[in-house]
C-alpha cells in the first residue's frame, strides 16, 4: 500500500470514529485495543460502506463519460457534427434519408 493511502485511511478511520461518537482519546497511537470490538467493527463497517459508495459513484461517472464519448464519436462518424444537422427523431413527419 502507498504511504499516502495509509495516511488517508487513518484520517478516514478517525473521521468515522468521531461521527459515530466513539471516544478517540482512548486510542494510543495506532493501538485501538482500548475500544470494544463492537466499536472497532462499527468503524470498519462504516469505512467499507463509504468506500463502496465512492467506488459505485466513480464507476457510474466513468461509464457515463464513456457512453457520452461513444455517442459523440458515433454522431461524428455519421456526419452529424452540430445539432442543426442531427435528424429530428421525435418528429414523425420528418423523413430520414
Amino acid at each position: 500500500m502507498l504511504p499516502q493511502a495509509g495516511a488517508a485511511l487513518d484520517r478516514f478511520k478517525y473521521e468515522i470514529a468521531n461521527e459515530l461518537n466513539i471516544p478517540t482519546n482512548q486510542i494510543q497511537g495506532d493501538y485501538w485495543g482500548n475500544l470494544s470490538a463492537a466499536q472497532c467493527g462499527a468503524v470498519g463497517g462504516h469505512m467499507v460502506r463509504r468506500m463502496i459508495e465512492a467506488a459505485e459513484r466513480s464507476l457510474v461517472e466513468g461509464t457515463l463519460q464513456g457512453v457520452r464519448a461513444g455517442f459523440q464519436a458515433g454522431l461524428t462518424q455519421a456526419g452529424y457534427t452540430s445539432p442543426t444537422n442531427v435528424p429530428n427523431v421525435g418528429n414523425t413527419t420528418t423523413k430520414l434519408q
